[in-house]
């Protein structure tokens, strides 16, 4: 029987990614007790093996990309690049390294918390059991993410597979890479081992970047096209067969059905959470598969002590939503004022190169939302400092209804920086004349947002009444 030692405390939070550390080191910078467990490492997946690695594999694929096919264009002669795998996974490994002390259990003990590694658990409703340890608190926050989900495919469990957990552990680059599942992580890793030497097929069951402005996913998807990669949409695997090496996946049955063979299999077909392990029934915390039931404010609706963040909270699973909720239960945590999640704020970025980003609402959710909307669309090809560094390629589209803006998606250049105008006035409910009296220096990408703005207005300049109006001004000097 295990002896647990009792520890008492304000605040306990279960998993130290990006919610979950946020929501630690702001109750200790306020001076509040805090016990902080983490099963696994500090920083989470998004640290570990998730957005950071992934960027920086990203990077890599973008330079060896530029070198091929960049230089030209600016009288620089195009090379073959010399891909050292071993020394790319080693720049990968080396960017986690360097920021894994930022997220490290003594900058977290440094400030004042708790740090606890091992499995959390709950004993009962104010409980929880880690290690030797048993944690009473006021408040719980429960911020344990998720991880790959395998799909229950025929074959499947008998295949030496990949998920975004052991793909940055390999060693050699893959000969032919088939991807299962078309969303942001499967279209991202695609593109970069396409870019980095290896042959890629996607095979997405349904659309591929679903999640996305169709107009604007069908840029992204056929520029990964030009890359090299194979993309089958409506490509239903029902079995995979094979081994190291040598992986055959099937698509369709009888007849019909079609294979591909690669010498890896990456499974990218979306997300599992991570509660099954917390006994959350003890606590009389409602769940399912979605995540903990929780009310506007990230509550628990059946154990008021507990608050969820990031994936478990059934909200969009993005770091940086998590990082929102953090700063959303803090009111209620320390100042007792209520907070209200909005997940119509949320922007996301697929990170293909160019990236495609997006804030609020799709055309067709705008449509079957307000009806009448107007779209307006600018193209990179018309900015100067695109033309400058010949990077062209895509355009902004502004969705308006209601005189607002509900909604905004670009694909091209830079596209995951420019997003971040777009977010402010989205989340704040901004018109487009609000844009366009909006300054950016010249020569910047900055101004594409402006001058879409500014088109919404145009068409007034052909009303016959508004030119009535002027030509009536004019005649009083």
């Amino acid at each position: 029987m295990t002896e647990y030692t009792l520890i008492e405390t304000d605040i306990c939070v279960i998993g130290a990614g990006s919610g979950g550390l946020s929501v630690a080191a702001a109750a200790a910078a306020f001076g509040v007790p805090t016990v902080l467990i983490e099963r696994g490492e500090m920083g989470g997946d998004c640290l570990n093996v998730g957005c950071v690695p992934s960027k920086a594999l990203i990077a890599a694929a973008r330079t060896a990309h530029e070198m091929r096919h960049g230089a030209a264009r600016f009288g620089i002669a195009n090379v073959e690049p010399q891909i050292d795998f071993p020394a790319v996974m080693a720049h990968v490994k080396g960017v986690i390294a360097s920021i894994a002390p930022h997220d490290g259990v003594p900058r977290y003990t440094a400030m004042g918390v708790k740090v606890i590694k091992a499995d959390a658990r709950f004993a009962d409703a104010d409980t929880v059991e880690a290690g030797t340890h048993r944690i009473k608190a006021r408040r719980f926050v429960i911020a344990t993410g998720s991880r790959p989900a395998v799909p229950p495919i025929d074959g499947l469990e008998g295949v030496p597979y990949l998920t975004n957990e052991t793909l940055f552990d390999l060693t050699e680059l893959p000969d032919h890479l088939l991807v299962l599942g078309g969303g942001p992580i499967g279209i991202e890793m695609a593109q970069a081992f396409r870019r980095l030497g290896s042959r890629v097929s996607v095979l997405e069951a349904s659309q591929a970047m679903g999640a996305a402005d169709r107009e604007m996913a069908e840029l992204a998807l056929a520029s990964l096209r030009a890359d090299g990669v194979d993309i089958f949409e409506g490509a239903a695997v029902s079995s995979v067969s094979g081994a190291g090496g040598n992986i055959t996946v099937t698509i369709g049955e009888g007849e019909d059905a079609r294979r591909i063979t690669g010498s890896h299999l990456l499974v990218a077909t979306g997300r599992k959470l991570n509660t099954d392990t917390l006994a959350l029934d003890a606590a009389n915390i409602a769940h399912d598969k979605k995540g903990i039931e929780i009310d506007s404010g990230l509550r628990s609706t059946t154990n008021k002590r507990v608050y969820a963040v990031g994936d478990v909270s059934g909200g969009p699973a993005f770091t940086h939503t998590a990082g929102y909720q953090a700063g959303l239960v803090m009111r209620p945590l320390l100042f007792r004022i209520p907070a209200k999640m909005d997940a119509s704020i949320q922007p996301a970025v697929t990170y293909c190169d160019p990236p495609l980003a997006q804030i609020g609402l799709t055309e067709k959710q705008a449509r079957e939302k307000h009806g009448k909307i107007d779209i307006r669309r600018f193209a990179l090809a018309e900015n100067d400092r695109a033309r400058a560094e010949r990077k062209t390629e895509g355009h902004v589209k502004m969705v308006i209804a209601g005189g607002k803006i509900v909604g905004v998606h670009i694909f091209g250049d830079a596209a995951d920086e420019m997003i971040g105008l777009w977010c402010l006035a989205v989340q704040k409910g901004m018109k487009p004349s609000d844009v366009t009296g909006y300054v950016p220096p010249y020569p910047t990408r900055g101004e594409i947002g402006k001058r879409a703005a500014t088109d919404y207005y145009s068409a007034m300049a052909r009303r016959p009444a508004v030119r009535r109006i002027i030509a009536f001004l004019r005649r009083f000097g």
